[in-house]
């Protein structure tokens, strides 16, 4: 597979987890690219945010659906 270049946060880079379902998916990473680097800083924030693997991997799950569904941000999240 080929990685392609997936922009990080403002302060956050996308972590390797996030960075493979990204590039797994080329229209979910395009919509990616197309958030503000503030919002792909939240994202990445809340996905970093779990102590446990399977809550991490949960939020990897649903990040992909929430941003396939046009939300921007994840909801309910105050921020790093």
């Amino acid at each position: 597979m080929s990685f392609r270049v997936v922009s990080g946060g403002v302060v956050h880079t996308v972590p390797m987890d996030l960075r493979r379902v990204l590039n797994a998916n080329p229209k979910l990473l395009a919509t990616w690219q197309d958030l503000t680097p503030l919002a792909r800083n939240e994202w990445i924030c809340w996905v970093l945010w779990p102590k446990k693997a399977e809550t991490r991997s949960q939020h990897i799950q649903r990040l992909q659906s929430e941003l396939r569904e046009g939300k921007r941000r994840p909801c309910c999240w105050l921020g790093c």
